[in-house]
């Protein structure tokens, strides 16, 4: 009977350590009643402007590397570091405004709510439903929202008090403008093994020693990791699924714009202010004075902003006809269209696409199949995870499910078998022996799990394992260093008027190169190594297969009156100010936040996060 009340007695003290345990998770957790992670000044910092910034950035981290990216892991980058930092930061400025007692009324909030386009109807009206709603799953209600609105407003008024009047010096973009615009001709020439005198001899035994013991980096095999695992991708289970015909159809009438196209054209369309100059650029290209290419640079637009893509007859629709008609490579206008008179350049003719079904259905059909197959997949990864975690081994998975076992010894280079999926690496790569065991996701869908049975560490290879490389890397190397000192030989005999094809080697003319041109066959940094050059200056530079011998022609300054010299001033002028504006604007809120009392409660913080989790 004793024992029995002295049981009782302690359930019940573990039922009252449960229930506070709850409470204070309750009270003092992130979804309980603390809403305010922090105060700077007299501004509140809430736990839902942290918790918002946390899932924006996270988002858009997720959108820049094309993969799903846990919270763990951008903590482990710092993500939540850095949108503390923001946030505080905002909270600081908005206690700034608040000190110059900067503000707006409601009726400018209202304008505000009035022309926000995911607050609007069809009609493009405000809808005070669609209003409601937006802010219903965004969490807030419309006070805070308009409160928050006003907060934006109200720092932005305070921003652009901070730059208004910032202009970069016309000087400084002179001087920008002047580095950049100017241009070099230059002739090169690649010295490679036919240029030399004899032939390199073969290395010695004391060759290859030497040689062998000043690189070992080349001739050490990388760590090698013994890996077990389970996979399961939608590929093996693809033909073991049936697809009725008439779903396989009707995915090919939902797709039957892929596979019926009308007749296409590859179209350039360039817009010209008025008629008249549309007709005289006309006249020009008939004329042989000038091309479609030339114009576009005149009016200071690339190729790209000119490119209307692939279109069809009725998306061009006046200029239909005439471009249709045209052959590639032809120009026809002017013809008038909603932007104004333009030209049209035909650069291609895609013919017209009709792929019947019986041709589309087994693609079709292989589509739908693996669709099927990875949501059986995902049906099954909470069985195979319940298996985990009873305690099953690889082998056991095997047995017990689809998953199918496999070994394979993983190095960085190894990229066949499982190893062809850069997730399967990165799982093979970080594993432990000893470690439980996880089930992870393949980029298409698959699922697999990694066992790491042993690791063998870097070890230099011994030389008779690596004859032939070794052989081959010395030869590679000692013909390189021939070829750069023969470069350097002929560099010495090329005056300012030598021709390169008078040594035997086969010169290339670059003319009006900027510092931003790329030359094909050159070695990085080769347009710093010609801009440091002086005229009439012979220099030999290596390659990663030998050496070219280099000499600068002609130095050309930039000419201010060059009409791409000056499109660039004014964009250049406007990049130049936003990034200074942005510059004053930054040390403003650094000096704001350091005369304002910031306190931070880590405890709300470390709730925040671990909701995250």
């Amino acid at each position: 009977m004793a024992k029995q009340k002295k049981s009782r007695f302690g359930v019940w003290v573990i039922l009252i350590l449960l229930f506070v345990g709850l409470l204070g998770f309750g009270t003092g957790g992130f979804t309980g009643s603390i809403q305010r992670l922090g105060m700077a000044g007299d501004t509140e910092i809430s736990v839902s402007s942290y918790q918002s910034a946390l899932n924006n950035q996270l988002r858009s981290l997720e959108a820049q590397v094309g993969n799903r990216v846990t919270f763990q892991q951008a903590q482990a980058s710092g993500l939540d570091r850095q949108v503390l930092n923001q946030v505080v930061t905002i909270a600081t400025l908005d206690n700034e405004t608040a000190r110059l007692g900067l503000s707006i009324g409601d009726d400018r909030v209202r304008d505000e709510v009035l022309s926000t386009q995911a607050f609007q109807s069809l009609s493009g009206n405000f809808d005070r439903e669609t209003y409601r709603r937006a802010l219903a799953n965004a969490g807030m209600t419309e006070a805070e929202f308009e409160a928050s609105l006003r907060a934006d407003v109200a720092r932005t008024l305070l921003q652009g008090a901070v730059i208004s009047g910032v202009e970069m010096p016309p000087v400084y973009v002179d001087t920008l403008l002047t580095y950049l615009g100017e241009t070099r001709d230059i002739v090169f020439a690649p010295v490679t093994v036919d240029d030399l005198d004899t032939p390199v001899p073969g290395p010695t035994e004391a060759d290859l020693q030497t040689f062998y013991d000043e690189n070992p980096d080349m001739f050490t095999a990388p760590e090698a990791r013994e890996i077990t695992y389970v996979m399961l991708t939608p590929a093996m289970l693809a033909d073991d699924v049936t697809i009725p015909e008439d779903q396989v159809r009707n995915l090919y009438e939902d797709r039957i714009s892929q596979f019926q196209q009308p007749e296409r054209r590859l179209v350039e369309r360039l817009v010209f202010p008025d008629a008249a100059a549309a007709d005289a650029a006309q006249q020009q290209i008939a004329a042989n004075e000038t091309d479609f290419d030339a114009l576009v640079t005149q009016r200071g637009l690339s190729l790209s902003d000119v490119d209307l893509g692939d279109v069809s007859r009725d998306d061009l629709g006046a200029a239909g006809d005439a471009v249709f008609a045209a052959a590639p490579d032809d120009v026809v206008g002017p013809i008038e269209t909603s932007l104004g008179p333009a030209l049209f350049r035909v650069n291609a003719i895609l013919a017209a696409e009709n792929i019947p079904f019986e041709d589309a259905a087994p693609d079709l059909e292989q589509e739908l199949a693996t669709a099927q197959a990875r949501r059986v997949i995902n049906q099954s990864a909470e069985q195979i995870n319940d298996l985990i975690a009873g305690g099953a081994t690889l082998e056991d998975l095997a047995d017990r499910t689809e998953l199918e076992l496999g070994s394979i010894s993983v190095t960085p280079d190894t990229t066949d078998g499982p190893a062809a999926y850069d997730s399967f690496r990165n799982a093979a790569a970080a594993v432990e022996e000893g470690a439980f065991t996880t089930l992870e996701e393949l980029e298409d869908g698959g699922i697999f799990a990694v066992r790491l049975d042993s690791v063998t560490p870097p070890a230099l290879q011994p030389m008779a394992e690596v004859s032939d490389r070794l052989d081959a890397a010395w030869r590679a190397a000692a013909e390189r260093l021939a070829i750069i000192a023969r470069a350097e030989e002929l560099a010495t005999q090329v005056m300012p008027m030598t021709r390169l094809d008078s040594l035997g080697l086969d010169p290339v003319e670059k003319q009006n190169l900027t510092r931003g041109s790329f030359v094909e066959g050159a070695p990085a940094g080769f347009m710093q190594e010609v801009f440091a050059m002086e005229t009439s200056q012979v220099r030999a530079l290596p390659t990663p297969d030998g050496a070219l011998i280099v000499r600068l022609n002609r130095v050309t300054p930039a000419d201010p009156d060059n009409e791409r010299i000056a499109a660039q001033r004014d964009a250049l002028s406007e990049q130049i100010a936003a990034g200074l504006a942005q510059d004053i604007y930054d040390a403003f809120a650094n000096d704001v936040r350091m005369r304002t009392d910031v306190v931070i409660d880590q405890n709300a913080v470390n709730a925040v996060n671990s909701q995250m989790q």
